[in-house]
């Protein structure tokens, strides 16, 4: 008998996605509701600042 086998592959497996699980849960409390909201805020508008400085490349470079 094999250390690795379908029995013990299947225990693995399980641990794995428990473990994740309970990783994930423990990390969205820890941080705050507020602090959650604040990031996607910081994320969006990044990304509509990305956009504006792309879209002012793009002008300055056909008035050439």
């Amino acid at each position: 008998m094999g250390i690795v086998n379908r029995r013990n592959a299947t225990i693995g497996w399980l641990v794995v996605k428990l473990g994740k699980r309970a990783a994930k849960k423990k990390a969205q409390e820890a941080v705050p509701a507020a602090k959650r909201k604040g990031g996607a805020l910081a994320g969006a508008i990044a990304a509509l600042g990305a956009l504006l400085m792309l879209k002012r490349k793009k002008r300055s470079d056909t008035a050439e």
